[in-house]
C-alpha cells in the first residue's frame, strides 16, 4: 500500500477540490484500488462505492453486464476495461467518474490467452473514456496487484488533470 496511498492522496485531493465523485470496478487488482482511495480522510465526498468484478456472475449480478454485451470482443481488453468503468459510473449514481480494471494478475495467464502481468485500465468520465494496456513480462500475482493498482490511479490523475473545470 506504500506506493498506492500518495497516488491515492492526490487523487482524492484532485476529485475533493473539483467537487467530483468516482466509482471502481476492478477485477484482477482485488480491491486494493477501492481500499487505496477509501484510506483517504474525507473519502466520502467523493467515493460513491464500486466492487470486485472478478466473474462472469459478478459482471452480470453488479453491473447488468450480460452475454450479449460482450458481442465482439472479449474480458482482458481495453475495449472491456471502458465497459466496466462506463457501466460502474452509470450504475452507481452520482458518480461523475468510473474506474475499471481487468488483467490477469498471476502466476498464470488469463483464459483468454493472456500472459501473467497483462491488465487493461479505462478510466471514464463526463467528457469521454480514455484506456490503456499494461504487460509487465512478470508472473509474481502481488507484484502485479500492485502495478495495476498504481496504473490505474495514475491514469485517474491523469484523466482529472486533464479535464476542464466543472461549473
Amino acid at each position: 500500500m506504500e506506493t498506492l496511498l500518495p497516488r491515492a492522496a492526490k487523487a482524492a485531493m484532485l476529485l475533493r477540490a473539483r467537487g467530483e465523485t468516482l466509482a471502481v470496478a476492478e477485477s484482477s487488482t482485488g480491491g486494493l484500488i477501492a481500499a487505496a482511495l477509501l484510506a483517504q480522510p474525507g473519502a466520502s465526498a467523493y467515493f460513491r462505492g464500486g466492487g470486485v468484478i472478478y466473474t462472469r456472475q459478478a459482471r452480470a449480478g453488479l453491473l447488468g453486464i450480460g452475454d450479449a454485451d460482450l458481442a465482439g470482443f472479449r474480458p482482458a481488453t481495453e475495449r472491456y476495461a471502458a465497459l466496466l468503468a462506463e457501466r460502474v459510473r452509470e450504475r452507481i449514481a452520482g458518480s461523475l467518474w468510473g474506474l475499471g480494471e481487468t488483467g490477469a494478475a498471476g502466476p498464470e495467464g488469463n483464459r483468454y490467452g493472456d500472459a501473467a502481468g497483462h491488465c487493461c485500465i479505462a478510466v471514464a468520465g463526463p467528457d469521454g473514456t480514455r484506456a490503456i494496456t499494461l504487460a509487465s513480462g512478470s508472473a509474481d500475482r502481488e507484484a502485479n496487484m500492485r502495478r495495476f493498482a498504481a496504473a490505474a490511479l495514475d491514469l485517474l490523475i491523469e484523466a482529472l488533470e486533464a479535464a476542464p473545470p466543472r461549473a
